[in-house]
């Protein structure tokens, strides 16, 4: 059995650490639980994600696995791909073979989160889906917690390619197959997902089949309901490990 731990809301809030955090993860590691980390966040390149964690006092070379990795799976090598998101995104890609371009003819348009999303951008994506590209997305989170509160996610920027191309995506990040299939590659048949949020953490442990252990440091809100309900609950990351290890 092993874990599969969030970042943002559960490791992190934007840049800022989960107290204890580090700690418990290596707690967990110190009992001989295999411990990746999964994130519907595409922006970076995994190695920047990498160097973060690792100054945040988490080691973790090999152990990142980012929407971006699971949405080049729908991606074949050689295929034009228009990206509307980050570098984690483009990088991705090209070491999934595939041609990235940022306007005119492709096969396929990739959305992600991404700051520089504007207008300009959502044209240029919307045009591509009219002269027949498919539509895939890294995620569908609305929102992402950060210090100062929730803001907008890759969601957020997908709602607007798809209420104006009018077509649909294949998402591929939590809750979603493709990377469900990295993590059991990862993780095993068996284990323990945890996450702050019931939309995308909670249903991807049911798809995972996975134990639910839900943190309360990112987007929850348990005073409004709890769907699908967590095998696990606990304040933050470390006190969830003092539950499992005592």
């Amino acid at each position: 059995m092993g874990f599969a731990i969030d970042l943002d809301g559960v490791i992190w809030l934007a840049d800022d650490p989960i107290p204890g955090s580090a700690d418990a993860v290596a707690r967990l590691r110190a009992a001989g639980e295999r411990v990746v980390f999964c994130t519907n966040n595409s922006s970076l390149p995994v190695g920047e994600v990498e160097a973060k964690l690792a100054r945040h006092g988490i080691p973790a070379r090999g152990d990142v696995l980012t929407s971006a990795m699971a949405a080049v799976t729908l991606v074949e090598p050689g295929e034009r791909v228009l990206v509307c998101a980050g570098e984690g995104v483009v990088e991705a890609l090209e070491a999934r073979g595939a041609v990235v371009v940022l306007e005119g003819e492709a096969e396929v348009v990739m959305v992600g989160f991404h700051s520089t999303f504007d207008a300009d951008r959502l044209r240029i994506a919307v045009h591509a889906l009219a002269r027949g590209a498919r539509l895939v997305a890294t995620n569908d989170d609305l929102t992402y917690p950060t210090p100062a509160g929730l803001v907008p996610g890759g969601g957020a920027i997908l709602a607007a390619v798809v209420a104006e191309a009018g077509v649909d995506a294949v998402v591929a990040g939590k809750p979603n197959a493709p990377m469900a299939v990295l993590v059991r590659d990862r993780v095993g048949s068996t284990g323990t997902m945890v996450g702050d949020r019931f939309d995308t953490d909670g249903r991807f442990a049911h798809v995972l089949g996975y134990r639910f252990a839900l943190v309360l440091t990112g987007v929850a809100d348990t005073s409004v309901g709890m769907d699908p309900p967590p095998d696990l609950i606990a304040p933050d990351l470390a006190a969830l490990v003092d539950q499992l290890l005592g």
